[in-house]
């Protein structure tokens, strides 16, 4: 019975692991050519969420990851992702490795390494990576399956313990003393019985639950920060907000060139929210379907994509698919982006790092509120968006060159992509 038990805690430990790894991992997931294959399972899931107001939080994003961060703090805590991913994961394999060899060699209690300082320091390195992944990938899912994540692996720990202190007694207890569970002891404590109780008491269940509000809290201080740092500009009923926060600066200058054009998809009664990037900017199907060079589940270089989103947490938002191809193919990427110019120009004499030209991806936005919404509720979690059109505008003279209406759909269909 006590096997049985222990085997259900392994289960149940791994298996909210893989939950928060198939969430978490999701982005590198619709990138590979499997995409359509995990959204057939999964996208019905963020469907049901989406369409309850007290889960539809969930499936919303936190912190920015399709626009470029416009502040420094937002910028610190994107680059902490990308440490904590790297650091994380490298420690766990490192412990993991250790503890394994030790079972094979029959090395006895794991002391050496970082397990002099720490017990689980496999957990807390997991840990670490899912933070960095909940960073890298931000949506509220993610940090409701991480703090799952976090419980799990803590009983999974206090097991552990009280089966390490019945076969090894006293040199286990000892162990203990001078380590600390997840975290380096700064001082070592008398052994206390608590350590081998049944965790399953009111202070543990107080702690762990703080836990889980702390963690899901800190997302929602981190969507106000970000929502308080995008700079909108507004006329009528056409709001824009800029994917590159230099970009934000021309948003008045455009505002007023639109005004003076006839842009057909545009209804003076409806309200839009234009997105304004690059012509060639490489997440802009994750806002209307664009194009299959936008597709980047067809594009066959999931693995450089993903290490470009970790390694370069700013340069991966700037590098169009052509630059991409250019690295992969050890080509000059200024031809391979004249010659992939979605305008069509190919002039040896451009300068395609000063382009003039920018692209402005409108989606209609519905509240289902009685008012004309402004501001922040663009991205509230009732908010629906819905791609109509967009336009290619020079910036220098105001001229819109391309006007196209787009299907009511992201380049992935309607699965719920990043709003900010």
């Amino acid at each position: 019975m006590r096997r049985m038990r222990e085997w259900a805690k392994g289960i149940a430990a791994q298996g909210g692991t893989f939950v928060f790894f198939i969430m978490a991992f999701e982005v590198m997931i619709m990138i590979s050519p499997f995409a359509f294959f995990f959204y057939s399972v999964f996208n019905p899931i963020f469907h049901w969420l989406d369409a309850y107001p007290m889960t539809r939080w969930l499936t919303h994003f936190f912190l920015p990851h399709m626009i470029l961060p416009p502040t420094v703090p937002l910028k610190i805590i994107r680059i902490t992702g990308s440490v904590l991913f790297i650091v994380g994961s490298i420690t766990f394999t490192v412990c993991a490795l250790q503890v394994y060899l030790g079972k094979i060699l029959k090395w006895g209690i794991a002391t050496r390494g970082l397990y002099r300082f720490v017990r689980h320091p496999q957990y807390t390195s997991l840990g670490l990576w899912g933070v960095g992944m909940a960073i890298l990938w931000p949506r509220f899912i993610v940090l409701v399956t991480l703090s799952i994540m976090f419980i799990l692996y803590y009983f999974l720990a206090k097991d552990e313990e009280r089966r390490m202190i019945r076969q090894y007694g006293d040199s286990y207890k000892e162990y203990m003393r001078k380590t600390g569970m997840f975290f380096p002891r700064l001082r070592a404590n008398k052994f206390s019985s608590s350590l081998s109780a049944r965790p399953f008491q009111p202070k543990t269940l107080l702690t762990l639950t703080s836990v889980v509000i702390l963690v899901i809290g800190t997302g929602f201080v981190c969507r106000i920060v970000t929502l308080n740092s995008l700079r909108l500009q507004s006329k009528d009923n056409v709001t824009l907000v800029s994917i590159m926060p230099e970009d934000s600066e021309k948003e008045t200058a455009v505002l007023n060139a639109m005004q003076s054009a006839n842009v057909a998809f545009l209804d003076k009664d409806k309200t839009y929210l234009g997105y304004v990037m690059p012509v060639d900017y490489i997440m802009q199907g994750m806002i209307a379907n664009t194009g299959s060079e936008h597709q980047l589940y067809k594009q066959h270089h999931t693995i450089g994509l993903i290490a470009d989103w970790v390694l370069h947490p700013f340069g991966h938002l700037r590098r169009p698919p052509s630059a991409q191809m250019a690295k992969m193919r050890n080509v000059d990427p200024a031809m391979a982006r004249r010659h992939h110019c979605p305008l069509g120009i190919n002039n040896p004499d451009m300068d395609c790092g000063n382009c003039e030209f920018r692209r402005i991806i409108f989606v209609e936005v519905d509240n289902s509120s009685s008012h004309n919404i402004s501001g922040k509720e663009f991205f509230a979690f009732n908010a629906r968006r819905i791609p109509v059109g967009l336009i290619d505008i020079s910036i220098k003279t105001g001229k819109i060159i391309n006007k196209r209406q787009v299907e009511p759909k992201t380049a992935w269909g309607d699965v719920p992509t990043p709003e900010i």
